[in-house]
């Protein structure tokens, strides 16, 4: 295990890196963080602001920003940006109605020039809710094939239940060794 720690630690050395979680309000963003975090559900309220915390995931450490979703909180986004290794931008898969405003909102940071080298993680969250869109149908409400030189991937998930966040973190960890 100590060599495992020891390859991990001469890829990424002593520095946390840093993943923003972001998405619209209601998206399921909190409840992943402290999923990863603690391993179990929180009980969350709607984040006004943000929340910062050190997630360790396979010997990797992650200082993680959940950012508030919000209308009048989105501009503020952007603050947060500089030196930023991964954004997980989690949707809603049963909020049809907003999809277009995720679309946009997604669509607008990955202009910012800070973002240029992060990679993309998109969490379909709330796939065990019955109605909800699919990947497939997800991919193209984000206009996702219009990502030409970006490293991205969608994952289906339910921060409740756990589903599909260690598959997504797997792919996440596997291409921030490879991205370095």
């Amino acid at each position: 295990m100590g060599g495992f720690y020891s390859y991990f630690k001469s890829l990424f050395g002593e520095k946390e890196l840093r993943i923003l979680i972001l998405g619209l309000d209601g998206a399921g963003k909190t409840t992943i963080l402290y999923r990863l975090q603690v391993g179990e559900v929180v009980t969350t309220i709607p984040t006004i602001g943000f929340n910062v915390e050190q997630v360790t995931y396979k010997n990797i450490k992650f200082q993680v920003w959940d950012l508030g979703g919000q209308t009048s909180i989105r501009p503020y986004w952007r603050c947060y940006y500089s030196n930023t290794d991964a954004v997980v931008y989690v949707i809603d898969s049963v909020d049809r109605e907003r999809m277009g405003i995720a679309k946009d909102e997604l669509m607008y940071m990955l202009k910012e020039e800070e973002l240029n080298g992060a990679i993309l993680t998109i969490l379909a969250n709330k796939q065990d809710v019955e109605g909800c869109m699919n990947v497939t149908e997800i991919h193209q409400a984000l206009g996702l094939d219009s990502l030409k030189n970006r490293t991205f991937q969608i994952f289906k998930t339910s921060a409740k239940k756990g589903i599909g966040l260690d598959e997504a973190m797997d792919w996440l960890c596997n291409t921030l060794q490879n991205h370095k």
